[in-house]
């Protein structure tokens, strides 16, 4: 049981489960006097040699004084964090506080500690040290440690390569024989970039483990056909899986050995040799006798299909909390529980551990889905000839969260970001747990290869098996966050599946220019509007007549491609009747040839129940460009451009539904050719290309966040710490906000109190007139349409006048609030606001004042810190942008400043975590300048971890 502290309460938000680098877990948690025996077990574990790597002397057992010094601390100058797997320690490090000449301090005015770890030899190499250093760094800022030293003997190579890999600014000298390291703890680029780079290489191993093992148990499969353990089992012997397979069930009878050729055992613990991943398929009541099994026999992985957890309400979410620790306690990860399962299609592994009766094809696009009836369709979908988006399609993995207990989307799209074999990522989401990390994963990612998601339960709770932190932005906010991210968000499965097989298969566009051409004037038409209302840029149908000959097709379409003037080509055809008429053979390879003598460009076909041409059309073979089928330098980003191509199906890949075989591959060197049975869903499919396409070439320039000299941040930081020593949370008065803003640049039009007409008098003497008179209470401010503001009032009596009308119309000043404030010049009214979402993180937005904004929802948004370039692209991104830029006549305004603004106030919430909110309304928008007539902001604590914070597992 834990313990409090000398000094201070046991800091449990210090625990932690993390990914180690070998994809195991650990648990990272402080070390109390409970731990006494736990730290003499562990020394007794470590070799002579890293004992006297700590203690620079033979040190061969430790003293009831060391004991007890090593497990009793303060948590604020004397620290020690463990690192566990199930209830023994692996690794520990502590630092103690110094001060002057080394010697042990307490006070923040010391600011320096000593630190030291030491990692149990069995688990040196994965990783303990790093994540113990990040951890520790932690709990050090958060205690007011601004440095850490080290002594490290000079043969200790491996705890000097953890410090200077680290990525922290350091210095090192030599004395005494001893090697001594200094390094402040603020994080840097590089040490977040280092952080960043473990965590992933980490949390894709952890995956990996799951997706490739060499030994696969089924614990759950029942004595009779039938059932799902049984069914899985089937389905990873059918699949051709490559590793050892076992089926595990406890009610065998005694000295049956097979079940289904399969070796049977009645515990996974009676498997004579290793088993990486166990499919765990018994009752819920049954699974925690089944992990502990699992751990004992040191299983890497569990996927649990399993029902009856979260989604069965209180007592279940309580069942799937303990789940999740127990396993990870043995160091196990978790796909489910409730998953449809896993399936890798690579020929090294073959493995088909769900409940798809089928092997998919091999391809090369990678699926997730967090919901597995929606898993069944997308397989459904991909896998099938006919109907819907046909052709032949492959998948590279799938994966089926159910209740993402523990592996997430973000655990997958971080073993996706490296995996040579997919080239494409396709995603079904339901809630996303952690936003703030998958904006920051789905940036990377996207930057390599496309991100398609599609987004469930958009307008309500997400499902009841999902964990999830409550967001305060609306869905069209978040959705706004992604796309900035370059994920291609779409709206149903169909255009998942859409886009996918688009970006799977050809190029990415160049540009919106689109050349249409086709056997049918109405079908060109169709595409030609569904273009236009899209946004691209479609180039007059080119009619061919019913009459088109394969060859006439070819023609059009290698004219197409040749011309400079189009960046992407929709062919439609119709059934041709009558003698002389298109085959669909013919057609298809019409079409195919003349796509490969210019494979730079998108070619996509709208086809009419032409089921024979949909077929030909399409190949199992790879996405990725191949070398040398271009004659020149290509600069179009192509999705998977460092894979090598591989086959995508085999001789035994299945037929369609009707029983036709598939189709032969194209020949090297081509695209297989996507065909969509209705232009809407073709052109929405193109322009999500073309925008993912504009995305990739903006990311190779994000810009960069300006640096403005006359930003007082050591200033602005004083005023928010005195501020917030008089509460835990608050909004700032009017001349706090000021004064906080004017430490960053942003300087707001003083508006004073006027509670009678000689107040307001005099506020316009002191101000100088022009001045406008404004009503402030709640339900009229910004409310200029009700008739709670006078403008330009040019001397004191029309001043008075117009006080004299408010009061009349609104009732009393002491309902009105009503203040004076010199008249700014004549401009467009906007708004800028700046908030810190609990699970998104912080975003700075951006529309036009009034209705527009308040009734029409057109804001746009972006994540914060905001670059240069991301301010001038949120001045353009709302609908009402031409107001800014000189519409119908209108002078233009000073965008420049606006986007001045913007990012003075990104760097202002930025900086400083404890500003939770800004507001800046109205902002007047002149041609020369900007005002700030209105202003808000609220502090609160920062919290204690944040994304730039320590690596973490959720917590359960």
């Amino acid at each position: 049981m834990q313990t409090s502290s000398d000094r201070h309460e046991y800091p449990a938000h210090w625990e932690a489960d993390v990914v180690l680098r070998d994809g195991g877990t650990a648990r990272i948690r402080p070390i109390t006097a409970d731990d006494a025996e736990r730290l003499v077990s562990f020394y007794e574990q470590v070799s002579d040699e890293s004992k006297y790597y700590r203690f620079f002397a033979p040190y061969p057992r430790l003293s009831a004084k060391d004991v007890h010094r090593f497990t009793h601390h303060d948590f604020v100058d004397r620290v020690g964090l463990a690192a566990t797997v199930g209830d023994e320690f692996i690794g520990t490090v502590r630092y103690d506080r110094i001060g002057a000449g080394g010697r042990p301090a307490t006070g923040a005015e010391a600011d320096e500690a000593e630190v030291a770890f030491l990692v149990q030899d069995a688990h040196q190499g994965r990783g303990v040290a790093s994540a113990l250093l990040e951890h520790i760094a932690a709990v050090a800022r958060e205690r007011g440690i601004r440095r850490f030293a080290a002594e490290v003997l000079p043969a200790n190579t491996k705890m000097i390569k953890v410090f200077t890999d680290a990525g922290y600014t350091q210095k090192r000298s030599f004395e005494d024989g001893v090697v001594r390291l200094e390094f402040g703890l603020e994080p840097t680029d590089r040490s977040l970039a280092v952080q960043y780079a473990r965590e992933q290489r980490a949390e894709a191993r952890s995956v990996q483990r799951l997706l490739a093992p060499g030994a696969v148990a089924v614990i759950g499969t029942g004595r009779a056909p039938g059932g799902v353990g049984r069914s899985i089992l089937g389905n990873i012997r059918d699949g051709g899986f490559t590793g050892r397979l076992y089926a595990v069930n406890g009610a065998l009878p005694q000295g049956q050995k097979e079940l289904d050729g399969v070796p049977a055992f009645r515990s996974v613990r009676d498997i004579d040799g290793p088993v990486d991943v166990a499919v765990v398929a018994v009752p819920a009541e049954r699974v925690p006798e089944v992990v502990a099994e699992c751990g004992e026999h040191d299983v890497q992985g569990l996927v649990v299909v399993s029902a009856g957890y979260a989604e069965s309400g209180p007592d279940g979410r309580e069942r799937q909390r303990a789940l999740v620790r127990q396993a990870r306690s043995y160091g196990m990860r978790i796909i489910g529980p409730s998953s449809f399962g896993v399936i890798n299609t690579s020929p090294e592994v073959r493995l088909n551990a769900s409940l798809a009766p089928d092997m998919p094809r091999a391809g090369r696009i990678g699926l997730f889905a967090q919901s597995g009836a929606i898993g069944v369709a997308l397989l459904s979908r991909l896998h099938r000839r006919g109907g819907g988006v046909t052709g032949v399609t492959g998948l590279s993995t799938f994966v089926s969260s159910g209740n993402r207990a523990d592996v997430s989307g973000n655990d997958v799209l971080q073993y996706w970001y490296e995996d040579a074999d997919t080239d494409v990522a396709l995603m079904y989401l339901e809630s996303i747990g952690n936003p703030r990390k998958f904006t920051r994963l789905a940036r990377r990612t996207a930057a390599a290869k496309p991100l398609v998601v599609v987004q469930g339960a958009r307008h309500g709770a997400g499902p009841r098996g999902h964990a999830v932190r409550a967001t305060q932005l609306p869905h069209a906010t978040v959705s706004a966050l992604l796309r900035q991210a370059g994920v291609i968000r779409v709206d149903t499965i169909t255009d998942l599946v859409d886009a996918g097989l688009l970006l799977a298969r050809q190029p990415l566009p160049a540009g919106p220019r689109v050349a249409i051409l086709g056997n049918s004037e109405s079908l060109g038409l169709l595409t030609y509007d569904a273009c236009l209302a899209e946004g691209l840029r479609p180039h007059p149908p080119q009619d061919l007549t019913t009459a088109a000959s394969a060859a006439d097709f070819h023609a059009a379409l290698s004219h197409a491609l040749a011309d400079d003037s189009s960046d992407a080509v929709v062919v439609t055809a119709i059934p041709s009747v009558g003698e002389g008429s298109v085959g669909d053979a013919a057609l298809a390879e019409a079409l195919r040839s003349a796509a490969a003598e210019q494979p730079t460009k998108p070619v996509l076909v709208v086809h009419v129940e032409l089921g024979g041409l949909a077929e030909a059309l399409s190949a199992a073979t790879s996405t990725a460009p191949q070398p040398g089928a271009a004659s020149g330098p290509d600069p179009t980003p192509r999705t998977g451009e460092r894979v090598k191509p591989r086959a995508a199906a085999d001789e035994g890949a299945p037929a369609d539904e009707k029983g036709v075989p598939a189709p032969a591959p194209p020949p090297e060197g081509t695209h297989p050719i996507p065909a969509y049975p209705a232009a809407e869903r073709a052109v929405r499919a193109l322009a999500q290309a073309v925008a993912y396409g504009q995305w990739r070439r903006d990311a190779a320039d994000p810009g960069k966040v300006p640096e403005y000299e006359d930003i007082d941040e050591r200033g602005a930081a004083a005023l928010i710490e005195g501020m917030l020593a008089r509460g835990q949370g608050l909004t700032l008065t009017t001349e706090a906000t000021c004064e906080l803003l004017a430490a960053y640049g942003v300087h707001v039009h003083r508006a004073l109190p006027a509670p009678t007409p000689d107040a307001a008098a005099e506020a316009a003497r002191t101000l100088g007139h022009p001045v406008a008179l404004k009503a402030t209470a709640p339900h009229l401010r910004h409310r200029a349409d009700l008739g709670g503001v006078r403008l330009d009032l040019a001397d004191e009596e029309q001043l008075r006048r117009a006080y004299a009308e408010l009061t009349e119309l609104f009732g009393s000043p002491e309902e009105l609030r009503p203040v004076v404030q010199r008249m700014a010049p004549r401009g467009v009214d906007t708004v800028v606001r700046a908030v810190i979402d609990p699970a998104a993180g912080a975003v700075l937005s951006f529309g036009l004042a009034g209705a527009a904004s308040q009734l029409l929802g057109d804001m746009a948004h972006r994540l914060i810190p905001v670059t240069d370039r991301d301010a001038t692209s949120l001045v353009r991104s709302i609908r009402t942008a031409p107001l800014l830029f000189g519409w119908r006549g209108s002078a233009p305004v000073d965008t420049p400043a606006l986007e001045e603004l913007m990012l003075r106030v990104s760097r202002l919430v930025h900086d400083h975590p404890e500003v939770v909110a800004v507001t800046l309304e109205p902002v007047v928008v002149a041609p020369h300048g900007i005002s700030v007539l209105g202003a808000s902001v609220r502090l609160a604590p920062p919290p204690a971890r944040d994304d730039h914070g320590p690596r973490t597992l959720p917590a359960y």
